[in-house]
């Protein structure tokens, strides 16, 4: 049988995004066979604004499609490049469309029926849950008004990035005139940079995009032996290191360019000092996770990762603005701290003298491995690597260690704190091989003192981030396996679950802090978040349960183990939800992690609020007495 080349062309693109990565290959032929090609010239419409909805939503192939509402006063809100989906939301809501959809460059788009996709959407829960995020994280806020080009912000407020310095790539990849297309391109690559700054003698010449790439020598126009001073763009567009994030886009919109170039004193014949592009922009107006996730992948600098992060944290900020569900917005923030993570160790790997000795997993543990971490707080990692012969064993945990304490610095630089008890992968204690962490582990369980349980505690809320991750499959099935039927360890756990300090008196009154400087504040990590976090760990480990590490899918398996306590496993959901609410809440208005609140800071509805959620507390604990026989504690 012969086969269809243009599908299988077409196939072997959209198996690389999700959605269409999640689905079998039988499914994806199905749709493939389906897809309509389209040829969009710059400033052509795919759709507009408040149009009947198609047949058929769309996925970038290359190019991209700008998404605009009132066209008329060019608000940008989105720009969709390759892989990116559009025009899906009303068909599946059944509206209109909300913005109009215009190439901004020439693309190339293929076009899939909305029935032929919607058949294997509605029995793909997979997928069906990946459009519900992508949906509630679209805040669909505008990245810049073209015509008021002012930068305030749509309330008539002083916006954040209105007078802000813009955030430059430093160390800009460089070629001179005489380099080849080809070897640009390949320097390119290796660079993982969309754009090299021709120059002589360290002053801008030129700029040569991966677009000139295309459009001059894909389509035959330039070999690709030639050099690159025959299709790079010249004169340079130079400014000053000082330039701002609304003068940056008013030079890219006056001129039709992507790209600025930064110099020591602005002007072209000085020395090249980094880059600006117009994605560097779009991640400052920091309204997109799918853009924050693309430019962290692409950044080389860690001081380009310390301003990602925070623009997350306006991202968290307007989606608790919104009400929008807080698992889907931690899961949100946990991605983007999981890829700020493995860019950050791969800019590590880069720094080192050789090449790692041999395999690794880095371990998120506490809240990031929890995918609770939605603030910026303390740092909380280990290390396992591969078991190795007792000759290498000092220079490979060496190794290692070195690798963990510039992860570390690089981390703390981005604005995670170190811990302050230690536990990061830079301690020689968190840094081990496989059988070192098993045989640690074997030891907390069979003997379980108080420094055994608070370890693990801590550390059973590991999850892979980075690396190997057969290893730390290797280790849970190690703990498991030594869990099993352990009632000794069980206990002590739920002793140690017990001892959390209540969050209410006798009379129903905060128990508030009584010395220290956090003196008469409400700590709502410790009477609050810990006791639900430490029940729902205990409960999901003595069911042998694995790959659940979030508190509310673990109380969301436990409804599904134990529907006879589905009612008791539901209000500790709510509970947390409630309880991890406020505590970024506080967080992101007081600039900290959010553990102490100031009760004059909450309203009467929020103090009601809180204290019935407090009942989850009491009635999960009531449980664990009962079944772990933990009523003389």
């Amino acid at each position: 049988m012969t086969k269809n080349t243009l599908t299988e062309r077409v196939l072997d693109f959209l198996k690389n995004f999700p959605p269409f990565s999640m689905l079998s290959k039988n499914e994806l032929q199905t749709i493939c066979e389906q897809v309509q090609i389209y040829y969009f010239d710059k400033n052509d419409f795919c759709f507009t604004e408040n149009e009947a909805a198609q047949d058929r939503f769309y996925i970038v192939h290359e190019g991209a499609i700008g998404l605009f509402r009132n066209v008329e006063k060019e608000m940008l809100i989105d720009i969709c490049d390759e892989g990116d989906v559009f025009g899906l939301r009303p068909l599946i809501n059944n509206e209109k469309y909300m913005m109009s959809a215009k190439a901004v460059e020439e693309s190339i788009v293929y076009g899939i029926p909305i029935e032929v996709f919607k058949n294997i959407y509605d029995k793909n829960q997979k997928v069906s849950n990946y459009l519900i995020s992508c949906f509630a994280s679209n805040n669909n806020q505008p990245l810049h008004d073209t015509k008021h080009l002012s930068g305030f912000s749509t309330d008539d407020s002083p916006g954040f990035h209105d007078l802000q310095r813009v955030s430059f790539t430093k160390k800009p990849a460089q070629c001179s005139p005489e380099t080849s297309i080809q070897d640009a391109a390949l320097l390119m690559t290796r660079k993982k940079t969309g754009c090299l700054i021709v120059t002589e003698n360290k002053k801008p010449i030129g700029i040569v995009t991966d677009r000139d790439i295309r459009t001059k020598v894909a389509t035959g126009k330039f070999d690709s032996n030639c050099l690159v001073s025959a299709i790079m763009s010249s004169p340079v567009k130079t400014f000053s290191e000082d330039i701002t994030v609304t003068e940056a886009q008013m030079a890219m919109l006056d001129h039709s360019i992507g790209h600025l170039c930064i110099t020591k004193d602005g002007k072209s014949d000085s020395v090249v000092k980094g880059i600006i592009s117009d994605r560097d922009l779009l991640v400052m107006q920091g309204n997109s996770p799918t853009v924050l996730v693309r430019e962290i992948k692409r950044t080389d600098s860690v001081k380009s990762l310390k301003f990602i992060r925070e623009n997350a944290n306006q991202l968290l900020e307007s989606y608790l603005n919104q009400n929008i569900p807080i698992l889907l917005v931690s899961k949100i923030i946990s991605e983007i701290n999981d890829v700020i993570t493995k860019r950050t160790i791969e800019l590590a790997l880069e720094d080192m003298k050789s090449s790692p000795p041999c395999t690794f997993v880095w371990l998120a543990i506490g809240s990031q491995g929890r995918q609770e971490q939605l603030l910026l707080t303390d740092q909380d990692h280990a290390l396992i690597y591969e078991n190795i012969e007792v000759a290498r064993q000092d220079e490979v945990k060496n190794y290692f260690l070195k690798l963990a304490k510039k992860v570390s610095k690089s981390l703390n630089l981005i604005g995670f704190e170190y811990c302050g008890a230690d536990m990061m992968a830079s301690n020689p204690r968190w840094c081990l091989s496989i059988d070192e962490w098993e045989k640690q582990f074997t030891r907390w369980i069979n003997e379980p003192g108080d420094e055994e349980i608070r370890l693990s505690s801590i550390f059973f809320d590991y999850r892979p981030v980075f690396g190997n991750n057969a290893l730390s499959e290797q280790l849970t099935d190690c703990i498991l396996g030594q869990l099993n039927k352990n009632q000794i360890f069980l206990t002590s756990l739920g002793n140690n679950t017990l001892r959390k300090p209540t969050p209410l008196g006798f009379f129903r009154q905060f128990l508030l802090e009584k010395n220290g400087e956090h003196k008469d504040t409400f700590d709502i990590k410790v009477r609050a978040l810990m006791p639900l976090i430490d029940a729902a760990r205990m409960i999901i480990l003595d069911h042998g349960v694995r790959s659940f590490n979030n508190s509310i899918q673990r109380y969301e398996k436990l409804v599904e183990l134990e529907p006879q306590n589905a009612e008791l496993y539901s209000d500790c959901i709510e509970a947390f939800k409630v309880f991890l609410h406020y505590r970024t809440k506080q967080g992101l208005t007081n600039k900290d992690s959010g553990r102490f609140i100031k009760l004059e800071s909450l309203s009467k509805a929020d103090r009601i609020i809180l204290k019935s959620s407090f009942q989850a507390i009491s009635d999960i604990q009531e449980l664990l007495k009962i079944r772990y026989n933990l009523y003389y504690y």
